[in-house]
């Protein structure tokens, strides 16, 4: 028997606070008579959190942002196998939500406390991704934190390196990050010196029309300079970041992001966070600790390790 296909999809848990603890958005959709997470298939060559966003928006009219990634569901139906990723997700605070309209997709919605979503929930894998989402503290910000694309060869530029731009490559991948980095309604736009760095982030600033605040407490240490001193700064000034409650997209170099967010995690080690050019995280904040750091790969075609219902 030949293997199933696999499809794609992405969806969040959508939450907001209330008085007696977080209250989740459910859905019910009439043609399975069910009530489930919202989430749907991948357009063709979508990234997975763009979809998740996306359908999150559809589903219920209330814009969101993406904050930590949750497990992964994998099951079977007659003739496909369904992989769908989720994320945990606020509420946008700088977009009013829209008027939800019940439709032939989804004729209805519910926000409940989680004792309720677990009671009204029709399949036991949307379960999983609740408890997931239910045992993380509260997360109160979201920064993203980004290496420059690519830049040429450092040997082949004859001027001062930081004054190399961005070659042709490193252009199309700020542009993908740029899409990314949008779902977090940043507030504000930092990168270190360097203009391959200043560079990375400008579609992103153009399209959320935001200047970009240049901050050399990102940049790689100079010749001389204790690395770990210069690592020491940028993860403070991430954590500063962090308790500020404002969303921001970073753009920092190799030799920097690796270990200070070794130092913001407080796990693991240096290379865990390796971080190649053009790629970058998604770092979610419960106060001033990480809660959740979730690779950002524009091109993401990961095999996603997921549970099985």
């Amino acid at each position: 028997m030949a293997p199933l296909r696999t499809v794609r999809a992405a969806g969040g848990v959508l939450w907001r606070p209330a008085a007696g603890g977080p209250e989740i958005c459910l859905i019910h959709r009439p043609k399975y008579d069910d009530w489930s997470l919202p989430k749907g298939k991948l357009d063709p060559g979508e990234h997975p959190l763009t979809a998740a966003v996306r359908e999150v928006g559809e589903e219920t009219a209330v814009p969101a942002v993406p904050q930590v990634r949750l497990p992964a569901i994998r099951y079977e139906t007659r003739d496909a196998a369904k992989l769908v990723e989720y994320w945990s997700m606020r509420p946008r605070p700088d977009l009013p939500p829209g008027r939800f309209v019940p439709n032939a997709e989804v004729d209805d919605l519910r926000w409940l406390p989680i004792p309720e979503v677990r009671r009204l929930l029709s399949y036991p894998h949307d379960g999983t991704v609740v408890d997931a989402f239910a045992a993380l503290p509260r997360i109160t910000t979201v920064l993203a934190v980004v290496r420059h694309g690519h830049a040429g060869r450092r040997e082949s530029w004859p001027g001062a390196d930081s004054a190399r731009p961005l070659d042709e490559v490193g252009t199309q991948e700020s542009r993908e990050l740029a899409e990314l980095a949008a779902h977090l309604g940043p507030q504000r736009l930092i990168s270190a010196s360097p203009r391959r760095c200043q560079q990375t982030l400008a579609p992103l600033a153009a399209a959320v029309d935001l200047p970009v605040e240049v901050d050399a407490s990102f940049d790689e240490p100079r010749s001389g300079e204790d690395p770990a001193a210069r690592h020491a700064i940028a993860a403070e000034r991430l954590l500063t970041l962090a308790a500020a409650g404002e969303p921001a997209v970073v753009c920092s170099q190799g030799k920097i992001i690796p270990d200070a967010l070794h130092r913001v995690a407080g796990y693991g080690t240096p290379r865990d966070f390796h971080s190649p050019k053009g790629t970058g995280w998604l770092l979610a904040f419960a106060g001033d600790r990480l809660a959740g750091a979730d690779r950002l790969l524009p091109s993401d075609s990961r095999v996603v390790q997921a549970s099985r219902s």
